[in-house]
């Protein structure tokens, strides 16, 4: 399961990266926060962060449950396709939002897999 911890590890540090990218576009812009609009690179920034953050509530329990009853290995590999996914998709929606698409799916696809392996394995080690 260290690997496993690893890329959930990686995971965390990419989301931090997305939090960071949201302060230097608060700074480039002078919008202070509460507010969230009125720059379209911020509202990009803070797009990004907030559509990983909600993919991270499913994929991290995904991942874990994936590499403690289907396969480290196999685990790991999709969510390293999840990492890439999710650069994939802040470089393209950073640079124009209908650039996601690519991201989005390797994403959505690798968390679709954890979370069938993970369905699939937590039922049959309760049979």
């Amino acid at each position: 399961m260290a690997l496993i911890a690893a890329v959930i590890s990686l995971i965390l540090l990419e989301y931090y990266v997305f939090m960071m990218l949201v302060g230097m576009a608060r700074g480039k812009s002078g919008i202070q926060a509460p507010q969230m609009t009125g720059d379209p690179k911020l509202e990009r920034a803070i797009r990004v962060q907030m559509n990983t953050l909600e993919q991270m509530v499913v994929v991290i329990p995904c991942l874990w449950l994936f590499g403690t009853y289907i396969s480290t290995t196999i685990g790991a590999g999709l969510g390293v396709a999840f990492i890439i996914g999710r650069a994939l998709y802040c470089k393209g929606y950073m640079a124009d939002p209908n650039k996601r698409a690519i991201g989005f799916v390797i994403g959505f696809l690798a968390t679709l897999g954890l979370l069938g392996g993970a369905v699939y394995g937590t039922v049959m080690a309760a049979l």
